[in-house]
């Protein structure tokens, strides 16, 4: 690496130290109930919940009656932001993605890299999902089921299904699948169009601030909703339906370990030549990094000074991990596929294979805009449970847990970033290698 690009590292490190101690420094004249973070408040909200819950068997009716409603607010908050976020998220994330043009074959492999990966650890959620069970064997009683089972699809049905035949419709009916892919063509329209679709471009970007900003203040919102959500869910079922927890978190955790493990390792060894020990030495410190944080935007400067000490160039570097920053969530899709199939067992629905097929399909799709929003992991959740009728109120039994599954899920996508650098690099300089060879 070079005395630049490590200069430069270091000086990203230091302004994020001294960030974190202002930070703190600012925290510390705060009264205590606004230094605790949101997810310590939803944990907390989660407990307060049980607590209610417990008390309230006796009379599940008043929790039905008087904090239910708290959490259907909530709920309706998140399911009215949902489509207007992820159309003009999906579209600036297209947008975004112009330099490409630039760029050329790099960033066409690349893109085509991470949605690969993506569709690929999702496809492995599932099936640890399927095969570990990962709902415990627990299942609500039918009574607080809110869910008609539809006939499903075939295959070629929800293939022609996905591209929609009226613009506005799929937004009412909160159809997940062709609303992505309405906002991806628009979004590269707007790329074509050139200079005529900057004006458009500014106010997709103006809108996605809007969007992210109103996004905000809805998960500021989650700690009461979680307990608004969970209370009459104890108090109609007792405590036994937050033992399945346990076993989700592992379920989720031996999942993205495979990937990290099997699936990178396979990629780097056939593409990279590299061996995964070598690998796993050198991405250490944006792993430790990326679990105690779960921020991929924090670990990003780690992530890249420790790609550029196993060999990528300042160049590769520069370009893909802030692209997979954006795009690539393996994590994120494997916490998907899990938590929509713990959920549906949970609530004792039977996804069929086509279901779990529209599972993957909005997953990956939905990775080229979603994955910088805040809050991305609870709204892409929502996504997929609308994309296959199951029900939202399954939200409120994964919340409090979504911090553990968030550090493992972040470390994944980060490694995920690594991989794709270093393969693409390797690529890069074979290509230049033939080319001098056949110059010469």
């Amino acid at each position: 690496m070079s005395e630049k690009g490590t200069s430069d590292v270091r000086e990203l490190l230091d302004e994020a130290e001294r960030d974190i101690k202002d930070i703190a420094k600012e925290n510390g004249k705060k009264p205590w109930y606004k230094r605790l973070s949101l997810t310590t408040w939803i944990f907390i909200a989660l407990v307060l919940g049980v607590m209610c819950g417990l008390l309230l068997q006796g009379n599940p009716g008043f929790a039905d009656t008087y904090i239910k409603p708290i959490g259907t607010i909530f709920l309706n908050l998140i399911k009215m932001i949902v489509v207007p976020l992820v159309i003009v998220s999906m579209m600036a994330g297209v947008i975004s993605l112009k330099d490409i043009k630039r760029i050329g074959a790099i960033g066409g492999k690349t893109i085509v890299f991470y949605l690969f990966t993506t569709g690929f650890a999702v496809c492995i959620g599932l099936l640890f999902a399927n095969v570990m069970h990962v709902g415990g064997g627990y299942t609500l009683a039918s009574t607080q089921l809110e869910y008609e089972a539809k006939e499903a699809p075939s295959f070629i049905d929800t293939l022609v299904n996905i591209f929609p035949s009226n613009f506005v419709q799929p937004m009412a009916d909160a159809t997940m699948l062709q609303i992505i892919v309405i906002a991806l063509i628009f979004g590269f329209g707007i790329i074509a169009a050139g200079k005529k679709g900057a004006i458009v471009a500014d106010f997709v970007n103006g809108m996605n601030a809007v969007c992210i900003k109103v996004m905000h203040g809805i998960i500021m919102f989650a700690p009461f909703g979680v307990f608004g959500l969970i209370t009459p869910v104890i108090a109609n079922n007792g405590p036994d339906v937050l033992l399945p927890l346990l076993w989700l978190i592992i379920v989720g955790y031996v999942a993205m370990i495979v990937h990290l493990v099997v699936v990178y390792s396979g990629l780097l060894r056939a593409v990279a030549k590299m061996g995964p020990l070598k690998f796993f030495k050198g991405i250490a410190p944006a792993l430790l990094f990326a679990f105690s944080s779960a921020s991929s935007v924090g670990t990003l400067p780690v992530n890249m000074e420790c790609t550029k000490k196993m060999g990528a160039s300042d160049e590769m570097v520069s370009f893909v991990l802030p692209l997979g920053a954006t795009i690539n969530m393996d994590g994120t899709a494997i916490y998907q596929g899990v938590c929509a199939m713990f959920i549906a067992q949970v609530f004792g629905i039977d996804l069929t294979i086509q279901q779990q097929i529209v599972i993957i399909l909005t997953t990956v799709l939905a990775s080229i805009g979603t994955a910088g929003v805040p809050g991305s992991g609870m709204i892409m959740l929502a996504m997929v449970l609308q994309s296959v009728g199951l029900p939202v109120e399954g939200i409120a039994l994964v919340a409090g847990v979504d911090r553990i599954l968030d550090m493992m899920r972040t470390a994944l996508n980060i490694s995920g970033d690594s991989v794709c650098c270093l393969c693409m690099n390797y690529l890069e300089e074979r290509k230049q290698q033939r080319k001098a060879e056949a110059g010469a």
